[in-house]
């Protein structure tokens, strides 16, 4: 086969493959997802981001997420941020749609070279999240350890966020793969803890399902946001620290939840699938 080019990019940390299918065919199921996200046998990345030919009136590409683990994920927001900024670099506009499985993602350039994704609607219904039975998502029945009393939302996908006095005494790699894989979640879900540290500012790390402890996690901070909101602990717009840096987030008065963040092309390549499959 011949070799398939890619970008590595990152949007505060949190690093992906891109991987253009338009120009090259390539079909990438979950074994060679896995097999190309490896850390030391692949290229190595949190998330693979798939580039389609739009489906939608009005995208200019349609965007595929699969995790580390090789699932394919509904939303992933620095990855959308990545490949909005790749499609305004190429056409010269400071604007873009971009299609996903869980709807069409609106993006401008912003200041200083950062990029702003409208993530659409942050959903609170139980149902949209989904859990496994009825529950009041902003003060969800949930404990282990030191994490208790989640809100739960989705971003596209399923978010628990975990209110904490210090974040820095919580060590999310031993609650988070256990609560991702907690029966309440039928399709997993994303682990966020949070100290706020004013009504404007919030610390966040996040357990993403299928890709670990992430050094950025664009839904997560959406989440938090609207989980921190939703509790009267911060207003709608608000700065969210994370491992890689800062995200500034805004629940908009429509619902949506805009997302501004700078994003990065680490270096260019190619590989070969067959043996980069058979390396894995």
């Amino acid at each position: 086969m011949a070799a398939i080019d890619f970008i590595k990019m990152h949007g505060l940390g949190n690093d992906f493959v891109v991987i253009d299918t338009r120009r090259q065919p390539l079909a990438i199921d979950a074994e060679l997802a896995r097999a190309i996200a490896d850390r030391r046998t692949g290229i190595g990345c949190d998330q693979l981001v798939i580039l389609e030919p739009p489906r939608a009136a009005g995208a200019e590409i349609f965007v595929r997420f699969r995790n580390a683990d090789g699932e394919e994920a509904g939303a992933c927001g620095n990855g959308t941020r990545c490949v909005a900024a790749l499609l305004m670099d190429g056409s010269g506009a400071g604007r873009t749609t971009v299609e996903t499985v869980s709807g069409l993602l609106e993006a401008r350039l912003a200041a200083e070279g950062q990029v702003t994704v409208d993530m659409g609607e942050a959903r609170t219904d139980w149902r949209d999240i989904p859990l496994a039975k009825p529950r009041d998502t902003l003060h969800v029945d949930l404990a282990l350890g030191p994490l208790a009393d989640p809100v739960c939302t989705s971003m596209g996908n399923p978010h628990a966020t975990f209110f904490v006095p210090d974040i820095a005494a919580i060590e999310i790699e031993q609650w988070g793969p256990e609560l991702e894989f907690d029966p309440l979640f039928p399709e997993r879900a994303n682990i966020g803890v949070v100290q706020v540290l004013s009504p404007e500012r919030l610390r966040l790390r996040v357990w993403e399902r299928g890709a670990g402890l992430t050094r950025a996690c664009g839904t997560g901070a959406c989440a938090a946001l609207v989980a921190a909101a939703r509790r009267g602990l911060t207003g709608r717009r608000a700065e969210v620290i994370v491992d890689g840096g800062v995200l500034v987030i805004e629940w908009l008065a429509n619902g949506h939840v805009a997302m501004t963040g700078p994003v990065a092309v680490a270096f260019r390549g190619s590989f070969d699938p067959a043996q980069l499959a058979a390396a894995a």
